[in-house]
Parts: C-alpha cells; sequence; structure tokens
C-alpha cells in the first residue's frame, strides 16, 4: 500500500501502510476510472477516494 503523498487539502482519515481495510471500487462519475472507497473512513475534502494505486487487494468477496 501506498500511503505517501497525502494531499495538503485532504480532511479525514487517511489509509495507514500496513493495514487491511474493507473497500468497495466505484467509478468516478467524471473520468470513468475506478476509485477505492474504504468503508468506515470519514473523508470531508476533496473527497472520500483513494486512487487504486494506493492498495494491493487481498481477497475479494462479493456479497448480495
Amino acid at each position: 500500500m501506498d500511503a505517501s503523498s497525502r494531499p495538503a487539502d485532504h480532511i479525514g482519515d487517511w489509509p495507514a501502510a500496513g493495514q487491511v481495510y474493507p473497500v468497495e471500487y466505484r467509478t468516478n462519475a467524471r473520468t470513468g476510472l475506478p476509485q477505492v472507497h474504504v468503508l468506515g473512513f470519514y473523508a470531508e475534502r476533496p473527497y472520500g477516494a483513494f486512487a487504486t494505486r494506493r492498495f494491493e487487494p487481498l481477497a475479494e468477496v462479493w456479497l448480495n
């Protein structure tokens, strides 16, 4: 996981290296690229989404 380069204007939770987080992948409405939303994280600004390059998948679970 890449937890470096935190934007100066970011307000909210930030992932820490070495931690495991439940996430959801969503498509960015403007760019069409996938983004990672960490479930349970609070983010006020700029938005509660992270670039996929910051995470490495460990397991995949599908829920109905």
